[in-house]
């Protein structure tokens, strides 16, 4: 496969790793942008896969809670330009997408576009969308949403950060409802927002992850010229020390609790639990973050100026 400037300048922007390297990675895993961002992992060149989710489209994530707190939604539409995600008739139109998906039984987006739209039942979702579209004036696109339903007693909390850029949703179970468990619940949420974990607790890791992150450590050990001449039990323990440590920030409960540096999530939660007087576990979260992976369009301003004139 041709490695195309296009593919070389993705890479560095995902990696923060030079264009040499880049391009080097892109011919080794025949252009392969995933397989590319693990080798240069493995070489030591990219330091975190965190690096990969590049955010490059425009638009918001907006949430939904019903009245009752029984159910949820997350939902994240797009727009080509961030002037047209702070238009109020954009933001108002996103959160009836929310609440539409709070009310939805579809299980993908194919049946939530089916669906007859809440607002006027004359048309289907897909249908006011482009009704949406004429009205604003530039492509819109609602990629994505999530669904909770409270699976028992407890209570469902979200945060919207920087005006929908980041939205968070979260489920406590808790027998006994407080002030206290909301205001922990938008604390952690806010947390998830910050720091981006993966899982709620090591037991939610899945042996795959474990699996392919440990082939990553390894190979960078390896590759370490620091570790020249190491023995393998010694390189070992290392590996198993710097797993340990990716766990406490992919894990939930373990990192560090953002107000508080002398305390893990964990311990606030059972600090809150204490004051609250029963058991608090979180059962799950979501974290929506706009334009999460997704290429966005470069255009120049002055030929773009230029086109308008001559039409």
């Amino acid at each position: 496969m041709a490695i195309t400037a296009a593919m070389v300048k993705e890479l560095r922007e995902m990696t923060g790793v030079g264009m040499m390297d880049c391009k080097k990675a892109l011919a080794e895993t025949d252009g392969d942008m995933e397989k590319a961002v693990e080798l240069l992992r493995e070489k030591g060149l990219a330091a975190s896969a965190k690096k990969a989710g590049r955010i490059a489209s425009e638009g918001m994530v907006e949430v939904y809670l019903s009245d009752d707190n029984k159910v949820g939604a997350i939902v994240e539409v797009n727009s080509e330009t961030d002037f047209v995600a702070k238009n109020q008739v954009f933001r108002d139109y996103v959160a009836a997408v929310a609440k539409q998906a709070a009310n939805t039984t579809a299980a993908d987006m194919d049946a939530f576009f089916a669906e007859k739209w809440e607002l006027d039942a004359q048309y289907t979702v897909k249908e006011a969308l482009s009704q949406q579209v004429a009205v604003i004036g530039e492509n819109l696109n609602i990629r994505r949403f999530e669904k909770f339903q409270l699976s028992g007693n407890g209570r469902l909390v979200s945060y919207i950060h920087g005006g929908g850029r980041i939205g968070v949703l979260i489920e406590l179970a808790c027998d006994k409802d407080s002030d206290a468990l909301e205001e922990m619940g938008k604390n952690i949420a806010m947390q998830i927002a910050a720091l981006n974990p993966k899982f709620i607790t090591e037991k939610d890791v899945p042996q795959e992850f474990v699996e392919k992150e440990t082939e990553i450590l390894t190979a960078q050990a390896k590759n370490d010229p620091k570790n020249a001449g190491k023995p393998d039990n010694i390189i070992e323990k290392m590996i198993v020390g710097r797993l340990k440590k990716e766990m406490k920030e992919f894990c939930l409960v373990e990192q560090p609790y953002v107000k508080d540096g002398d305390l893990t999530v964990q311990k606030y939660i059972d600090s809150v639990a204490k004051e609250v007087g029963a058991p608090i576990e979180i059962t799950r979260f979501i974290r929506f973050e706009t334009g999460e992976g997704l290429e966005k369009k470069e255009e120049n301003f002055a030929e773009e100026v230029a086109k308008q004139m001559g039409n």
